[in-house]
């Protein structure tokens, strides 16, 4: 996966990035990204970066109106340049410029994106900013706090954290503590952190630098841990020198569980079946809450009230479809509008779809992490099934839906775009209809 797709990038962007373990080549392979797609991007720092081969096309200007009258002619030749203020020989280094040129700058009419580097990290993997840094400009839309999850298991010293007395400082542990994800997640997070001197309205995306088969696993935790914060949109897993840049994305998934239907085929509610030691509900809600989503919401409708008093205390939400006569659009609509802003895909699993588990629930949200596929759905021998995952991206065409037909058209529309994750059991599709599917499958 590339960085524009797993960072969300949009044109007129104000990208800025800081922190440590990979920030100028995470600039760099990120404006090469967006310079293949036909964007004219700028990068450029606020404080010093290395001039080298990455630089490409440099502009050197300390007057901030020659500077701009440059960018525009030279944007007409090139899809990526870099600006600066000048050139520090003795360090071989360009200078950065002021924050506020760059308002001027992304007002251009020829520019894509401008992609800043706010500060420094003398190549370490973690970092904390002293008092004079970051250089955060106002006009940032997008910060990406780094880190490179190679710090994590080594000492807090300064030969892996760039001030690492701040760093103790911040995040509460002595010198020469064992680096942890719980550290690493903390600092990232801190108002005098990562997130020192953030614009209030910046979304504010991590990225997780090194990460490898053999530390993805803390790198994980990283990421779960940095959504805690509601601020963060999302965090990236990275190598920012592979090939394949993205590993994984994280984000936050909710789970849909419908509910509402009268069970018309049936003849009683199918909600009430016993199953096991429970009822068929309460069955699938756990095996859902069984997962790792980060959300559940139960849908309800005929019989709302009596069959409410199914989900006692479980950590969940219940919202009621009115019209679920009109058809399972209705609760599709009921749900989705339940979830916050800051949900990035959903899971919606049948109420009568006794046979779902909790791993299945979890490959399609590793499928959705590696692919951020708009759809994601379970296929056993070219048969798809339910639970279907959508995408933030499509809930406007699932709010639009009419009818009885749930998501089925949207599925059929972007039916290119489906990722699938297959199964060898066929039963996991199993939902009851009838009476007679019932007692054949207890």
């Amino acid at each position: 996966m590339r960085l524009k797709r797993a960072l969300g990038i949009e044109r007129a962007e104000v990208v800025s990035l800081v922190g440590a373990g990979g920030k100028t080549t995470t600039m760099f392979r990120l404006a090469d990204e967006l310079a293949s797609d036909g964007w004219k991007v700028i990068t450029t720092t606020t404080t010093m970066i290395w001039r080298d081969e990455r630089c490409g096309p440099t502009i050197l200007e300390s007057d901030a109106g020659r500077l701009l009258e440059k960018v525009s002619p030279a944007l007409r030749e090139q899809s990526r340049i870099t600006v600066a203020s000048g050139f520090d020989e003795a360090q071989g280094k360009l200078i950065g410029i002021e924050p506020s040129v760059l308002n001027a700058l992304i007002a251009l009419r020829e520019v894509d994106a401008v992609i800043v580097e706010a500060d420094g990290a003398k190549g370490r993997s973690l970092k904390a900013p002293a008092d004079y840094e970051p250089v955060v400009p106002l006009s940032t839309s997008f910060l990406v706090p780094v880190a490179a999850i190679d710090a994590v298991g080594r000492p807090l010293d300064d030969r892996t954290v760039h001030r690492a007395e701040i760093v103790a400082r911040l995040s509460g542990s002595p010198l020469g503590q064992t680096i942890s994800p719980e550290l690493m997640s903390t600092v990232l997070l801190h108002p005098q952190g990562g997130l020192k001197n953030a614009p209030e309205t910046a979304r504010i995306v991590p990225l997780i630098n090194k990460v490898s088969a053999s530390n993805i696993d803390a790198a994980r935790r990283v990421a779960g841990l940095l959504l805690d914060e509601t601020r963060v949109a999302r965090v990236v897993l990275s190598a920012v020198t592979d090939d394949d840049p993205v590993k994984e994305v994280w984000s936050r998934v909710a789970a849909v569980v419908l509910a509402a239907g009268g069970s018309r085929r049936f003849g009683s509610p199918k909600q009430l079946l016993p199953w096991g030691d429970k009822a068929l509900l309460q069955h699938v809600v756990d095996r859902v809450l069984g997962s790792s989503v980060d959300q559940v919401v139960v849908v309800l409708g005929h019989e709302a009230e009596r069959i409410g008093t199914l989900i006692g205390n479980r950590p969940l939400q219940v919202v009621v479809n009115e019209d679920w006569a009109r058809g399972q659009s209705g609760s599709l609509r009921a749900g989705l509008q339940a979830l916050p802003q800051t949900c990035d895909a959903c899971l919606f699993v049948l109420a009568d779809q006794p046979n779902i588990t909790p791993q299945l629930i979890d490959r399609m949200l590793d499928r959705y992490r590696r692919t951020l596929a708009p759809i994601v759905a379970p296929v056993h021998r070219g048969r798809r099934g339910n639970p279907v995952l959508f995408a933030r991206s499509l809930f406007p065409e699932l709010l639009d839906m009419q009818g009885d037909q749930g998501g089925r058209q949207v599925l059929e529309r972007h039916e290119q775009e489906v990722e699938t994750v297959e199964v060898q059991d066929p039963s996991l599709f199993l939902d009851i209809d009838t009476v007679e599917n019932y007692e054949e499958a207890r």
